[in-house]
C-alpha cells in the first residue's frame, strides 16, 4: 500500500504480476494520473466521476494502464511493507533486514517518484527516511559492496537537497545483542516463587513495527507474590534494533487484570487489581 496525492494505491503483496488497485482521495489532486493512464484516459476518467458519490458505479471502456508505469510505485510500497511488516524472528530463523540500508532505497525511490508526491502525504518524506540513519549511513562508506557504496553515496546527495546533515560515522553501531537483554526476568518457566504462568501471541495491528519478534507465543508472563502484593511480570521477546520502551501491556484474567509498560528490553513488572481496583494481597 502506497499513499500518493490524492489516492492510495495497493498491490497484493506476493504477486508482484497482479494489477493495482487505485482508490482515490481526492481525484482532483492526482495531477499525475495522466503518467499511468495517458492523457486521455486521464481525461475521460475525470469527466465520468465528475459529480458522482464515492459508492456510485461506473463502467469505462478502452482505458488502460500504460505499461510499466506503476512499475517504480509497486517497488516503493514493496518497501513500505518490507520496512513495517518484516516478521524478522530469531526463534524461527528470520533475520531482521538492514533498516539503515532499507529506508535509504525507500528514499531514493521516493525522490525518483517525486512527481507523484506534489502534496505531502504519509509515504513521501526523503527526509524523515535519512535522518535517523545520518551517521549510520557514513560508516557504509567502508563496505565492499560497491552497490552500498553506490546507494550511499546517492542518499548524501539527496540529503543534502532535502536538508538533512550526514554525520560522522559512529563510532560503535548498537545492535539488537549489544543490549543487556540477560538483565530481564527469565520468563522460560515457572521459576521460584510463580503463582502462575502462561503464554500468548502478539497483536500485530497493536504494535509498532520493528521491535518483536515475529513467532507464535512469544509473549511469557507470569504472576509472583511481592512484599505482600501479586504482580505481574511479562516479558516479549524481541527482534530487531528498535526499543520496546514505553509500549503498553495489560494482562487480564476473570476479574483480575494490572497494566504497565514494556522497559527496552521488552520486560514489565505491574501489581495486579481486583474488579474494585484494589492491589490484590492473596491468591
Amino acid at each position: 500500500m502506497l499513499e500518493v496525492t490524492g489516492a492510495v494505491l495497493s498491490w497484493t503483496v506476493d504477486d508482484p504480476s497482479g494489477d493495482a488497485q487505485i482508490t482515490f482521495t481526492d481525484l482532483s489532486r492526482a495531477d499525475w494520473l495522466w503518467r499511468v493512464l495517458g492523457e486521455s484516459g486521464h481525461s475521460a476518467l475525470g469527466a465520468a466521476l465528475d459529480g458522482l458519490t464515492p459508492d456510485a458505479a461506473v463502467e469505462l471502456a478502452g482505458i488502460d494502464v500504460l505499461p510499466e508505469s506503476l512499475e517504480l510505485l509497486r517497488r516503493l510500497a514493496l518497501g513500505h511493507w518490507l520496512r513495517r511488516w518484516w516478521p524478522a524472528s530469531q526463534r524461527d530463523g528470520i533475520a531482521a533486514l538492514d533498516g539503515a540500508l532499507l529506508d535509504a532505497e525507500i528514499a531514493v525511490l521516493t525522490a525518483a517518484a517525486d512527481d507523484f508526491f506534489t502534496d505531502d502525504t504519509f509515504d513521501s518524506g526523503v527526509a524523515d527516511l535519512l535522518r535517523p540513519h545520518a551517521g549510520a549511513l557514513s560508516a557504509y562508506l567502508q563496505d565492499a559492496d560497491p552497490r552500498v557504496i553506490e546507494l550511499v553515496r546517492t542518499c548524501a546527495d539527496l540529503a543534502d537537497d532535502v536538508g538533512v546533515a550526514f554525520g560522522e560515522p559512529d563510532g560503535v553501531t548498537l545492535r539488537r545483542d549489544d543490549y543487556a537483554l540477560a538483565a530481564g526476568p527469565d520468563l522460560s518457566g515457572r521459576g521460584s516463587g510463580a503463582i502462575a504462568t502462561g503464554t500468548d501471541s502478539l497483536n500485530w495491528t497493536a504494535v509498532p513495527p520493528g521491535i518483536f519478534d515475529a513467532a507464535e507465543n512469544t509473549v511469557a508472563w507470569r504472576v509472583v507474590a511481592a512484599d505482600g502484593f501479586a504482580k505481574a511480570v511479562v516479558q516479549v521477546e524481541l527482534s530487531g534494533f528498535r526499543l520496546a520502551s514505553g509500549i503498553a501491556v495489560r494482562l487480564g484474567s476473570g476479574a483480575l487484570g494490572g497494566e504497565g509498560v514494556l522497559d527496552a528490553d521488552g520486560v514489565a513488572v505491574f501489581p495486579l487489581v481486583d474488579e474494585k481496583q484494589e492491589p490484590v494481597t492473596e491468591w
